[in-house]
């Protein structure tokens, strides 16, 4: 097998996934649950407090972490409202709005599995168990 194409692409017949294949690390930051999630309940702009709100589970931290990420990857905007006190809104940018539509599919894919999966693990634990 040659390994002579650069990053994660084709490599004669089998695909190679180098370490320094630039996808791993964008991944990383935007296909991590409360990323998906963010960008899911951002179909207009929305304020910290109701994303956290809506987020149950979620820390401030986490959260805030997220947001700060996701800017940062181009995927959402924030805006300084002209409140007192001081508020932020988040919305999805021309790019964070282009990964609608596959997470979506997405997130459909894990609700039509999600029993099959539960399944397939309870019997995995159950042999693991003995």
């Amino acid at each position: 097998m040659r390994d002579t194409a650069p990053h994660g692409v084709d490599a004669g017949t089998r695909t190679i996934f180098r370490a320094d294949c630039p996808s791993r690390p964008i991944l990383d930051q935007i296909a991590d649950k409360w990323s998906m999630m963010v960008m899911a309940l951002l179909e207009r702009p929305t304020r910290f407090n109701e994303l956290k709100r809506r987020l149950v589970g979620v820390t401030q931290r986490v959260l805030t972490q997220t947001l700060r990420r996701l800017e940062r990857n181009g995927m959402i905007q924030r805006k300084v409202l002209p409140t007192s006190p001081v508020g932020v809104e988040y919305s999805l940018t021309a790019l964070g709005e282009s990964l609608r539509e596959p997470f979506g599919h997405l997130y459909s894919w894990t609700v039509e599995h999600g029993e099959e999966i539960q399944n397939c693990q309870r019997a995995y634990d159950s042999r693991a168990d003995t």
